[in-house]
């Protein structure tokens, strides 16, 4: 039993010996090495981030609440007799409306213009060129795959 305290002891000494200072200064030099950012060039500007936000909101958010609100005025016409709505019609209009919000998504992020100016009020003249963007950034994984095959 002795010898194993005598051993805990000694390891203790060992670690004690290195002072505060070399301690933190080792952990100072380690965490600016980490702090430097490279910036990237690829990937989407935040304006065009916040373009597609808003259309995105309106194009998919309207039609998602839509689909969402049909299920309680369906609740409210049932539940005080004023007509009798059979649930599958309840279910196919809030599916409709769910796939008008997909859409609507797809819509706000291939409409976006990436300019620095805003663009037409629906941009549908940048929806071929966004989907041509679009392919262009898969064909260089693409074209790796195939030479490595």
């Amino acid at each position: 039993m002795k010898n194993k305290q005598s051993k805990k002891k000694i390891l203790n000494k060992k670690k004690k010996d290195i002072s505060e200072k070399t301690a933190f200064a080792n952990l100072e030099k380690k965490s600016e090495k980490v702090n430097i950012a490279k910036s990237s060039t690829s990937g989407i500007p935040k304006y065009v981030a916040d373009r597609m936000a808003k259309r995105i909101f309106f194009a998919a958010g309207i039609p998602t609440i839509l689909g969402m609100s049909v299920f309680v005025v369906s609740y409210i016409i049932v539940t005080r007799n004023i007509a009798e709505i059979p649930p599958s019609s309840t279910i196919a209009i809030s599916a409709l409306f769910f796939l008008l919000g997909i859409a609507g998504l797809s819509f706000g992020i291939l409409s976006a213009s990436w300019d620095k100016e805003p663009g037409s009020f629906f941009g549908i003249e940048n929806i071929p060129m966004n989907i041509k963007r679009a392919k262009d950034a898969f064909k260089p994984a693409t074209q790796n795959f195939e030479e490595k095959s």
